[in-house]
């Protein structure tokens, strides 16, 4: 039998997976969403219009920041909030005050939008959909037996699914893309690749606020860095499944595992100030957006490399284990 290379192993993996028609499922869902987000925007506009009876993106911006001075009077705020409409607040006297419009009308804003938000939960919880099985669904229904009796180092099968992971990853990034841009844009319209938009805001959890490097990039620039900080972070979370999915015979048992990583992430990015520590760990560090948008970290200390540099000590860890378990253990 000839030893087949990296390139079949890997249009094996995807020849398995399409078979399973979860992209579908995952591209139908993302429709779903979108759909309802985008009727969501439309709503929110028709109300400005009956509220303010106009478009103008300065009357908008202006009313919001009355409305963030109103609630920061309150004396029942939390700290933690009262950091956050401060920011919220500063920065959109900055957009005001340089006749910049941070919410230009156009499907680009809503896929800005739409990233920023779906970053720590959304597009995470759709790979690992795919991907959840990729090693513990083989070994429950045998086939993993049929491909490790192939003249073929098991290293190269594994490494083969974690390219898999990545490529779907690409696909998965791009779909979204697609995907928002379609169905945003005919409420939205298409435009708005070159709207400027403001970066470089540094704010911290102690409540400092600066625009010494705030600088304007057109959307496009700003829309690839955020797609592939988007990328790393989706990469990462499939990474981690598959080391799931090799421990872990049981699929259900490892998409339990993986949505506690999701949700936990989610509470200790909220509640971490407390615990400085957390911020160590993967899931804390998934809000790789929040930093191009100049949002304070959860944590004191938190920066983009410094995340960054987590995610890839975790992305090596994941991977050790799970080639090492795979590579030694017994599949039969």
């Amino acid at each position: 039998m000839r030893n087949p290379n990296m390139i079949g192993l890997v249009r094996n993996e995807v020849t398995k997976i399409a078979s399973k028609r979860r992209f579908a499922v995952v591209a139908i869902i993302l429709i779903v969403l979108v759909s309802m987000f985008t009727y969501a925007q439309y709503r929110d506009i028709q109300e400005q219009i009956k509220k303010q009876g106009t478009l103008d993106w300065r009357v908008e911006l202006q009313q919001d920041i009355v409305d963030t001075q109103n609630r920061l009077a309150s004396s029942s705020i939390q700290d933690e909030f009262r950091q956050f409409l401060e920011f919220d607040l500063k920065q959109n006297q900055y957009y005001l005050d340089n006749d910049i419009n941070p919410n230009y009308p156009g499907a680009p804003t809503f896929i800005r939008i739409f990233f920023s938000q779906g970053l720590t939960l959304i597009l995470p919880l759709f790979i690992i959909v795919i991907m959840a099985d990729i090693v513990s669904g083989e070994q429950n229904d045998g086939t993993i037996k049929t491909l490790l009796s192939r003249p073929v180092r098991r290293w190269k099968i594994l490494m083969a699914k974690w390219l898999t992971v990545l490529l779907y990853t690409s696909m998965l990034m791009a779909l979204t893309v697609a995907v928002c841009y379609a169905i945003s844009g005919i409420v939205l319209g298409y435009d708005g690749w070159t709207a400027p938009i403001l970066t470089g805001f540094q704010a911290s959890p102690s409540g400092t606020f600066s625009t010494e490097f705030v600088h304007t990039l057109p959307m496009w620039e700003y829309l690839l860095m955020a797609v592939g900080l988007a990328w790393i972070v989706t990469a990462v979370v499939g990474t981690i499944a598959l080391m799931v999915s090799v421990l872990v015979k049981n699929t259900a048992t490892g998409i339990g595992i993986m949505m506690a990583v999701l949700i936990s992430g989610t509470l200790l990015t909220t509640l971490g100030s407390s615990w400085t520590s957390s911020k160590y760990l993967v899931n804390v560090n998934f809000g790789l957006i929040n930093y191009l948008d100049g949002q304070a970290p959860p944590i004191e200390g938190m920066t983009l490399p410094f995340s960054l540099a987590v995610l890839g000590c975790w992305t090596v860890a994941a991977l050790i284990v799970a080639f090492w378990n795979f590579t030694q253990k017994d599949m039969y």
